[in-house]
């Protein structure tokens, strides 16, 4: 007895490789049966989940085979297009699974940038999208003028053709409203001409008064001329006022109030009069002198305290007095004697003792002559004291403090005695000399720590000595040879070893000639080395460390080596080459990887090479052909593949004739495009990103009525022929029943595709 039951039954699945699942899962065990509602089989784990009408619908159609996985995912495959794909085939975008009823119509017009507002929001799809059907919707453009030029052409009030107004009407009307006067006349840009108070007119006839709205002057006086010349207080015409109204006045009805721009002659205070006249007394405005005198020639004649014209005072009242009424307070500008402490007196006359304003000196001595001469403490007339009082005094009462400039001798430390004839003791304040020997002669000679005479130190003492008591401490200037490290020496008889201070030699040799000559770690002689040490070595005792100035060959990375003799092998130091063959002739000879001999590379190592040990990393210069995106190859054969690097072209071709030649999509041979690869690719692996400039070549599909994404997806749409895109056509689009309505009774007209071309160069009416 066979037990068949207990054996799986090995057969072919009709469902393909890719449907894996038990077949119980699905079919009754009694036949072939689907029992749809003990069916197992999720569809939601595929990449296509039913959801809506979709999860009622019947197997078989969408799957029309067994082979479950071939089924189309798209919406176009199972449902005809009955908008004659005047919307694009992404259902999804307006319908939903649940229903083919559209609720969000309003969002996707908000999408295509037509955002359905106001008035729109009430129309039916059918008002605007016109055509053989009411399921089909061609795109009728988003500005306002594609649907409305007849009323546009057709409105009177005003005539918008004859006045010139803007195709663009929500410049003026409200696309929020249900009416063309929904905007009023408060949406009219009238920025050119500001509708405010007295201009803020609802009926545009009251300005404009003929039918032609564009001809209109912003002037004012082009509507105001009789405003003008009638107006008589006061009398524009006569004062020559400006007829540019807004310069004065507001478009407040009336004119006022007015402001006139008196900043010529600013009105404060006493001249801040709102009645015109009481200043233009008789009524002339133009031409009139901003001169104070010009009005106040009484006031200035008739002052007598003090008499204005007796002291010669100026005839600019502003230099003194205000616009305030009664001319006080009056500030004189006294500047050239300034009126300080004892100056500070407010009656004039203690000073101005007999009238005279004008010609006085501000010389001290005009006025303080006796004082000058009365002096005793010291005698001013004996000591021979300049009269400029200001030298040492101030202002202040009683003369007192009295400061003498003594900067050309300065009173610091030691000199800062307050009694003057300590040092004048003659009772000489003039003539006398500066020079510390003057005065310090003794102390000069007796000296002998060491003996300033024998050694020739200078007499002037500040030299090295400051005025502090005692001579101390002393500062030697040694910086003509600075006293650093190993020469930081205190006992001046180290160095000093005769007594001799004067005229000995700064340089080194001169007292380091042995050193120089016994040093063999190199030999200093030998090698030619400079006797001026502090070019290698610091003042530091025992000579080390050593900087040697190495910068005309750099010793850096490979070449940081302590050890000068792993470079200068033979013990010389001076007339080597600086040249990297000099030393790497055979690295060069030996290199294979490229050889560089065979490829005729610079022996300039420096070239490609840092000084790193083992030559690496190496950049070599690939300017001439940059090496970006798929030509950013680290192995060099890759491109050179036969070994050669010099001479080589850096056309595209050169390398990618084949792949010119074999590329079908589009095939560049048969379109006759350019072998420069460069004008349409990048060096991106793949080709892609392409750039094919059509608008500026051919015919505009990025920019216009026939851009990509709009008017066209595929190429093949408008070049049916894959193998010559020089053959194109307009039909895809352009049915010949429409052209043939479109050009009724144009001469020449032929529904032909280069007929097209030739009057529609740019895919525009001519």
């Amino acid at each position: 007895m066979l037990f068949l039951g207990a054996l799986p039954l090995l057969a072919q699945s009709p469902h393909g490789d890719q449907l894996r699942m038990d077949c119980v899962k699905c079919h009754d065990p009694s036949g072939w049966t689907v029992n749809y509602a003990t069916i197992q089989f999720d569809h939601s784990k595929t990449s296509y989940p039913l959801e809506g009408a979709h999860a009622q619908t019947d197997c078989k159609l969408c799957h029309s085979t067994l082979i479950f996985q071939g089924a189309p995912t798209d919406c176009v495959s199972c449902h005809t297009d009955v908008h004659s794909q005047s919307v694009g085939n992404d259902c999804v975008r307006c319908h939903t699974t649940q229903t083919w009823l559209i609720n969000n119509i309003t969002e996707v017009h908000e999408e295509n940038g037509f955002p359905l507002i106001g008035a729109h929001n009430n129309l039916s799809c059918v008002e605007c999208h016109t055509s053989e059907t009411n399921l089909r919707f061609d795109r009728v453009g988003n500005d306002c003028i594609s649907c409305h030029s007849d009323d546009y052409a057709s409105t009177l009030n005003p005539n918008h053709e004859a006045a010139g107004f803007s195709k663009d009407c929500i410049e003026c009307h409200s696309p929020l409203g249900f009416g063309w006067n929904a905007g009023n006349i408060a949406n009219i840009n009238h920025d050119f001409f500001p509708l405010t108070l007295g201009h803020d007119i609802q009926d545009c006839t009251q300005c404009h008064k003929t039918a032609n709205y564009s001809d209109a002057s912003p002037e004012c006086i082009s509507c105001h001329q009789e405003d003008y010349a009638s107006t008589l207080n006061p009398n524009h015409s006569s004062a020559g006022f400006s007829n540019d109204c807004a310069s004065c006045h507001t478009t407040n009805p009336g004119w006022k109030p007015a402001t006139l721009n008196h900043d010529f002659f600013p009105l404060t205070q006493g001249h801040n009069i709102q009645d015109c006249t009481q200043c233009h007394t008789n009524g002339t405005y133009a031409g009139l002198s901003p001169e104070c005198l010009s009005c106040h020639q009484g006031n200035y004649d008739q002052t007598s305290n003090p008499n204005h014209q007796t002291s010669g005072f100026s005839t600019d009242c502003v230099q003194c007095h205000t616009t305030n009424p009664g001319w006080t307070p009056a500030n004189i500008n006294h500047d050239f004697f300034p009126l300080t402490q004892g100056h500070n007196i407010q009656d004039c006359t203690q000073c101005h003792t007999n009238g005279t304003y004008a010609g006085l000196s501000p010389e001290c001595v005009s006025c303080h002559q006796d004082n000058y001469d009365q002096t005793t403490n010291p005698n001013h007339q004996t000591v021979g004291f300049s009269t400029d009082c200001v030298q040492c005094h101030t202002t202040s009462p009683g003369w007192t403090p009295a400061n003498i400039n003594h900067d050309f001798f300065p009173l610091t430390q030691g000199h800062n005695i307050q009694d003057c004839t300590q040092c004048h003791t003659t009772g000489s304040y003039v003539g006398l000399s500066p020079e510390c020997v003057s005065c310090h002669q003794d102390n000069y000679d007796q000296t002998t720590n060491p003996s300033h005479m024998t050694v020739g130190f200078s007499t002037d003492c500040a030299s090295c000595h400051t005025t502090n008591p005692g001579w101390a401490p002393a500062t030697v200037n040694h910086d003509f040879f600075p006293l650093t490290q190993g020469h930081n020496i205190q006992d001046c008889t180290q160095c000093h070893t005769t007594g001799s201070y004067v005229g000995l030699s700064p340089e080194c040799v001169s007292c380091h000639q042995a050193n120089y000559d016994q040093t063999s770690n190199p030999n200093h002689q030998t090698n030619g080395f400079s006797t001026d040490c502090v070019l290698c070595h610091t003042t530091n005792p025992g000579w080390a460390p050593a900087t040697i100035n190495h910068d005309f060959f750099p010793l850096t990375q490979g070449h940081n080596i302590q050890d000068c003799t792993q470079c200068h092998t033979t013990g010389s130091y001076v007339g080597l080459s600086p040249e990297c063959v000099s030393c790497h002739q055979d690295n060069y000879n030996q290199t294979t990887n490229p050889n560089h001999q065979t490829s005729g590379f610079s022996t300039d190592c420096a070239s490609c090479h840092t000084t790193n040990l083992g030559w690496t990393p190496a950049t070599i210069n690939h300017d001439f052909f940059p090496l970006t995106q798929g030509h950013t190859i680290q192995d060099c054969a890759q491109c050179h593949t036969n070994g050669t690097y010099a001479g080589l072209s850096p056309d595209c071709v050169t390398c990618h004739q084949n792949d010119y030649n074999q590329t079908t999509n589009p095939n560049h041979q048969a379109a006759s495009f350019p072998t420069d690869c460069a004008s349409c690719h990048t060096t991106r692996p793949g080709w892609t990103p392409a750039t094919f400039d059509h608008d500026g070549q051919y015919f505009p599909i990025y920019t216009g009525k026939h851009r990509k994404g709009q008017a066209w997806n595929d190429c093949v749409e408008c070049h049916p022929n894959p193998n010559s895109y020089a053959e194109f056509s307009c039909f895809q689009c352009h049915l010949q029943r429409d052209m043939d309505d479109k050009h009724s009774g144009m001469n020449g007209y032929s529904y032909v595709s280069s007929v097209c071309l030739q009057c529609h160069p740019d895919g525009t009416k001519p």
